[in-house]
């Protein structure tokens, strides 16, 4: 009995000591888990720590100690050490990288996008400014229902034919240049995306017909445009633009639009024209240097142009009443003819101008009689 007795009281110590041997492996096993997840980041630092020995070893080993080998890998790689490729193309390289090409996305995106926002914004302040100081520059004489020929009407034709193409060409540029700071905001990525890939379309096939006009338009008005000795009264006055009763002198063209015109084609067909022709056509095998040089330069000049074109714009409607009907019309009225352009209608009246008939895209008629004006 008592060995029994004795038998399940051993029985009984050997389960219990197993069962707190078991719940002490429990216990440890929970707090190794615990302590190996609290300490299994820091083995990162153990590895950087060797890596930086090995770095250091390696430094020490080619003589460059105190410079990381991965950058100076990246540094040659930016430098444009030579690679080897087995492709072929205009645009195909051996450099792995083309540091240019982020340099030239700071500078478009950067200062030229500023400069064109600036520029524009001023110009357009100031136009503004001036139509509620000053506001436009009317005809002071009585109407008396004469008008006389101004633009012929092929000549009429080609201004609004490369007008329009200006507008176009200017909305779907500049949309492209300022898309991602301000279509996609509005439209969305999918939305400017649709709509970006019709405007490069038509900024691309539009380009060249427009300097196709501008090339005509160069050709048909350059022997309007060479400067007389009366221009430099309108450089003096200002063209009257600031003071009432003040009359310039001019030929067909005053010396603004001259100065207008030799902007087209200086700034127009030989700046943006050409650079637009270098991106348009790069079949020709343009570098990727020469085809960002041109990109820049193209959304700079044509910023520019733009802004003067906003002068121009305003003069020919709102800012001196009267200048549109000769361009949609191809007639002004006499006092209009006599106090903005008053050479050549002196020329006109006295038959002067008479020769320039037998001329292309000329018109020259003395004035023709209207109804009389109202009492």
């Amino acid at each position: 009995m008592a060995t029994e007795l004795e038998g399940e009281v051993v029985e009984k110590m050997h389960t219990e000591a197993g069962r707190r041997r078991h719940i002490r492996i429990m216990i440890w096993s929970l707090v190794i888990i615990v302590a190996g997840t609290l300490m299994l980041p820091l083995t990162g630092y153990v590895v950087v720590s060797l890596s930086g020995v090995q770095a250091r070893a390696a430094q020490a080993e080619n003589g460059n100690a105190g410079v990381n080998p991965i950058s100076n890998y990246w540094r040659a790689v930016r430098d444009g050490d030579k690679g080897y490729t087995a492709a072929s193309g205009p645009y195909t390289t051996r450099d792995m990288i083309q540091s240019q090409g982020e340099e030239w996305r700071q500078l478009r995106n950067g200062y030229v996008t500023l400069g064109v926002t600036v520029v524009t914004g001023t110009v357009l302040l100031l136009i503004v400014l001036f139509h509620l100081i000053k506001g436009p520059k009317r005809v002071e004489a009585a109407p008396s229902g004469r008008t006389m020929p101004r633009w012929s009407g092929g000549e009429r034709v080609l201004h609004w034919y490369t007008a329009v193409l200006f507008i176009v060409l200017s909305i779907t540029g500049f949309s492209l240049l300022f898309g991602r700071a301000v279509l996609i905001p509005w439209m969305g990525p999918e939305g400017f995306a649709a709509y970006a890939s019709v405007a490069k379309l038509v900024h691309n096939y539009g380009g060249p017909l427009f300097l196709v006009g501008v090339i005509l338009e160069v050709i048909t008005w350059i022997r309007y445009n060479t400067f007389k000795s009366y221009d430099l009264e309108w450089f003096k006055n200002a063209g009257g633009m600031f003071k009432k009763g003040v009359h310039s002198p001019a030929g067909r063209t005053n010396a603004g639009e001259k100065v207008w015109f030799w902007i087209i084609a200086t700034v127009g067909l030989l700046g943006v024209g050409i650079s637009g022709l270098v991106l348009d056509f790069p079949n020709f095998g343009q570098s990727r240097e020469t085809m960002q040089i041109a990109n820049v330069i193209h959304g700079a000049l044509a910023g520019l142009w733009l802004a003067i074109a906003f002068g121009h714009i305003y003069l020919g409607t709102l800012g001196v009443p009267g200048s549109l009907r000769g361009m949609v019309k191809g007639e002004v009225s006499e006092e209009w003819m006599k106090e903005h352009h008053s050479v050549w209608y002196e020329q006109l009246k006295s038959g002067a101008a008479q020769a320039d008939e037998d001329k292309p895209n000329t018109v020259s008629r003395p004035p023709r009689p209207g109804p009389a004006p109202l009492p």
